[in-house]
């Protein structure tokens, strides 16, 4: 895989049977690496190593609902009173972000109501907080310290 904007992170990847698997720290088991998934582990171990978000509060791969159509959200990061904190939609490296990419995470966030939302390809990282008294984004230069 290619090296992202994002430090350098250890991982265990292994081949079996002509596939490349990762293996996922927080969820403790084999996935198939594929680019979203690169960035994925990527993102979450960032988090977790450099900028100390505690583990226990991220979840990765969340069932959610919208117009009755089952969907899933990459990373869910709660604050410590178990609110949603952040809402992180990863894309794979080789996709461009686009306003339909962050249209999808906005979304998202209507449902989970988080304070901060984050989308990212690994290579450039569009990163807002939304204020609800007159629901606007205002994008942030870096990612929040995790509070």
């Amino acid at each position: 895989m290619i090296k992202l904007n994002i430090p350098d992170q250890n991982f265990q990847v292994i081949k079996i049977n002509s596939k490349t698997y990762i293996f996922d720290f927080l969820r403790k088991k084999k996935l198939i690496l594929t680019p979203e998934e690169w960035v994925r582990q990527n993102l979450v171990s960032h988090l977790v190593n450099d900028l100390k978000y505690p583990k226990g509060l991220i979840k990765t791969e969340s069932s959610l609902k919208y117009n009755n159509l089952k969907k899933r959200s990459d990373i869910i990061i709660l604050d410590r009173a178990m609110r949603n904190f952040m809402v992180i939609e990863c894309k794979s490296f080789k996709l461009k972000l686009n306003n339909s990419n962050l249209n999808q995470a906005a979304i998202y966030n209507k449902i989970y109501k988080s304070r901060y939302l984050m989308l990212s390809n690994g290579l450039k990282h569009i990163i807002c907080e939304y204020n609800w008294l007159n629901e606007s984004y205002a994008f942030l230069d870096s990612i929040p310290e995790y509070k």
